[in-house]
């Protein structure tokens, strides 16, 4: 009679699914980008390739990002969290440097690179995932007290700090809400989130505030009609253009929003041009996509082989999919307009190369993960 035994060895297969979710994510992007830009990078650049130029160029440096990182062993990303979290509040610094930094459009979030700028903010939120990640992962006692949220708390408080002064309402809200998954998935009490509910309401109405332009967008959120040729305007247009796309869309390139009425069609409000131009079914197929790497990041976390590897998964993909809801609330008017671009799909190639660097680190965590099998 032959028994079984159970035994674990090393997986070292490749998630295909990942890989190519991730692929035609970034094919849909490259499409959408160039239809949503074209006119307008003509005008103003005189190369209506301007925004394709540099997508193309970040899907090939994240390329490069993604297969360094299927390799790069993430548990080494653990010893080198306080290198990281120092790299990162320094570069966030930088942008606010004299002929470093580099303001558009009133904010000041990029730096200079000469041939391309660089977000900081956009690698921030790796870092913080990869901090986080390792504090809770050896802390499992010590976080069931509000004592053992600490580290995290201050780590995530000065992030958001230094993200809203550039200002970057969006990111900022992003680099919350994570803050709040990441305490939440690595075992924080209810009663925990109620105490810092709290306060963080208060930061928010006062952040509204002293910002004048953001207390006009709430308003035109609640009614942008009323003001669709002042603060509204962005709102209104993004719903005109959705609207138009009906069930099946008016065909790619054919997008009439893009002609300068909606402004940021290739970036945050690239959804829109989305659906205008492939429909409703067209964009249930992209969230679809989105949903489907979701979950695979989600089935590699639970197999991963220490908790270190399954927060850091699991963080990736919250971050991932919070953005993505976001995008997608802001461009049908579910919450106030703010700028933040979807994750593989909008034009900026910083946040192309982090997102697509990200999925290596998942790659690596699926290779280093072990699996079952009966003999």
């Amino acid at each position: 009679m032959k028994i079984l035994t159970v035994k674990k060895q090393k997986n070292y297969r490749f998630n295909f699914l990942l890989f190519f979710v991730m692929l035609a994510l970034l094919c849909v992007g490259a499409v959408f980008v160039y239809s949503a830009s074209f006119y307008s990078a003509n005008i103003t650049y005189g190369d209506k390739f301007f925004f394709l130029k540099k997508q193309i160029f970040g899907i090939i440096v994240g390329l490069f990002c993604f297969i360094f990182f299927c390799f790069f062993d993430y548990r080494k990303l653990e010893k080198l969290k306080w290198v990281l979290l120092v790299v990162s509040y320094i570069l966030l610094g930088l942008v606010f440097v004299p002929g470093v930094g580099f303001s558009n459009y009133g904010a000041t979030r990029w730096i200079n690179l000469g041939i391309i700028t660089f977000q900081p903010s956009e690698l921030a939120k790796i870092t913080f995932i990869i901090f986080s990640a390792s504090v809770l992962s050896k802390s499992s006692e010590k976080i069931k007290s509000f004592k053992g949220l600490i580290p995290v708390l201050i780590v995530g408080l000065i992030y958001c700090a230094l993200i809203i002064l550039e200002p970057n309402m969006s990111i900022t809200i992003c680099m919350a809400l994570l803050m709040v998954v990441m305490l939440f998935i690595g075992g924080a009490k209810i009663k925990h989130f109620i105490i810092l509910a709290v306060p963080a309401i208060a930061v928010v109405v006062l952040l509204i505030l002293i910002e004048p332009y953001r207390l006009k967008r709430l308003i035109a959120f609640i009614d942008p009609f009323s003001s669709s040729k002042g603060e509204g305007f962005q709102l209104v247009q993004s719903l005109l253009g959705i609207a138009l796309g009906g069930m099946f869309g008016v065909g790619v390139f054919n997008s009439r929003q893009k002609y300068l009425f909606l402004p940021f069609s290739e970036s945050d409000f690239i959804l829109s041009i989305i659906a205008e131009e492939i429909g409703f079914v067209g964009v249930s197929f992209v969230i679809a996509l989105f949903v489907i790497l979701f979950l695979t990041i989600i089935k590699i976390s639970k197999t991963a082989p220490d908790k270190f590897g399954c927060l850091l998964s699991a963080g990736i993909g919250s971050i991932i999919i919070i953005q993505c809801l976001l995008n997608v609330a802001v461009v049908t008017g579910l919450v106030p307009p703010t700028g933040l671009p979807l994750p593989f799909i909008s034009a900026g190639s910083t946040s192309i190369m982090v997102f697509m660097g990200c999925l290596g680190i998942v790659q690596n965590v699926h290779r280093q993960g072990r699996k079952t099998i009966l003999n």
